[in-house]
């Protein structure tokens, strides 16, 4: 489902003063020189900042604070103060539609980091679209999103202009993630469970496909539902196939309780699953029985980027209570995309941002490009990042380690 470029952070300014006409409010200093007045930009955030995935919201809330704060702080763009506008979606579409529409009312925000799901951002997009607001998610994995409904039979059609994203797609992950478990972790037989959510379903079916392919067994499916607790009845199942592996599609909360209800009914074997098992809170709800359990997740770790040490370097300083999580990094790559392509289109309006400037926008987007704290950040013509590079990571004593990273090859 999971900063914003280190070189741009350092880059010269222009010198040449900038008169902007923008919609959006004005204010003195903010950023400006002199006590000049500025353009606000607004990058609204959609994220769950509530609920039993908050923890992974909060993150991207607050790497794109830290981004909007790197931007005002050294005059990215001279002349704008840019801000950011988090609301919370609940992981419910419906939360994500209204914030959608409250979104594209307000004209001073002009791009929008967001959201967390798949199923949230399926009842956004249509809204970005026809206001022509540009939405980059740091964690949406569903192919269908940019590629079409049709994606998986080669008939690939980009729904929404105004979609992207800088997480790489479950057409890659699954993949990657079916791949480690039949040709590193040696396993034959996997159980394939998902959350009838749109996230869990693709990943599961394209991991069980990929699986198959290799010459491995599914030995048995299943699925359950959000929000419930009891999956005994599925961990029996489980046990009784005689599989030495499950596949889980779906989020933490439900993913850390099958795992250690699997567990428990007596089927020690490892579970694995994508980049939504891949926080603490899996480990928490899965107790000691997590321990040997695999997620993949989008890039590599950040902490071990040459390129994100400034990020966490700042993140940390910056004094955030909860952490920047699985897509921090990702989240502040989302947010710098839109600010260069905010300097982009002023650049391109001879200093001037254009009255109407969401389009314009867009288009800047398409053309990003530059070296991010998650690797190189530019979009594809779906709108996808053209970064491949996964990770797996496994639990280990109560914590999750990486244990293998790769860019993605055909």
């Amino acid at each position: 489902m999971r900063h914003r470029s280190l070189i741009a952070l350092t880059a010269a300014l222009t010198t040449t003063a900038l008169t902007l006409t923008a919609c959006g409010s004005r204010d003195k200093g903010g950023g400006g020189d002199g006590g000049e007045k500025n353009t606000t930009v607004v990058i609204g955030v959609d994220a769950p900042l509530t609920g039993s995935l908050s923890a992974l919201g909060q993150g991207i809330k607050n790497s794109v604070d830290l981004a909007v704060r790197t931007a005002n702080d050294t005059h990215e763009v001279k002349g704008i103060t840019f801000k950011a506008e988090p609301l919370d979606d609940q992981a419910s579409p419906n939360w994500g539609q209204q914030n959608a529409a409250k979104l594209v009312a307000d004209s001073s925000v002009l791009g929008v980091v967001g959201p967390l799901n798949s199923g949230v951002s399926q009842s956004m997009q249509g809204i970005f679209d026809k206001a022509g607001l540009t939405q980059v998610s740091p964690a949406n994995t569903s192919p269908e999103l940019s590629q079409g409904d049709n994606w998986a039979t080669g008939q690939k059609k980009r729904p929404f202009k105004t979609y992207f994203r800088t997480a790489t797609t479950d057409i890659i992950q699954g993949r990657f993630g079916a791949q480690y478990l039949y040709n590193d972790a040696k396993k034959r037989k996997v159980f394939v469970v998902d959350d009838k959510q749109t996230y869990g379903v693709g990943l599961a079916t394209l991991a069980a496909q990929e699986f198959k392919r290799l010459g491995g067994q599914i030995v048995g499916t299943d699925h359950l539902t959000v929000k419930e607790t009891d999956f005994s009845g599925i961990a029996n199942k489980i046990k009784n196939s005689g599989a030495d592996s499950v596949y889980y599609g779906g989020q933490y909360p439900e993913g850390g309780l099958l795992s250690g209800q699997t567990k428990k009914a007596g089927a020690h074997i490892p579970q694995m699953g994508g980049d939504g098992l891949y926080d603490p809170a899996y480990i928490q709800a899965g107790g000691e029985g997590a321990d040997g359990d695999l997620a993949t997740s989008v890039g590599y770790p950040v902490d071990q980027l040459p390129s994100a040490k400034t990020f966490v370097k700042n993140y940390q300083a910056a004094g955030y209570k909860d952490p920047y999580a699985a897509y921090g990094g990702y989240s502040y790559d989302g947010a710098w995309a839109i600010v260069q392509a905010v300097k982009k289109t002023i650049e391109d309006n001879g200093g001037k941002l254009p009255a109407n400037p969401r389009a314009k926008i867009t288009e800047a987007m398409g053309k990003v490009s530059f070296d991010g704290v998650t690797g190189h950040v530019s979009f594809d013509q779906y709108g996808d990042t053209t970064n491949k590079q996964l990770t797996v990571y496994q639990v280990d004593k109560g914590n999750w380690k990486s244990v293998k990273s790769a860019t993605f090859e055909e």
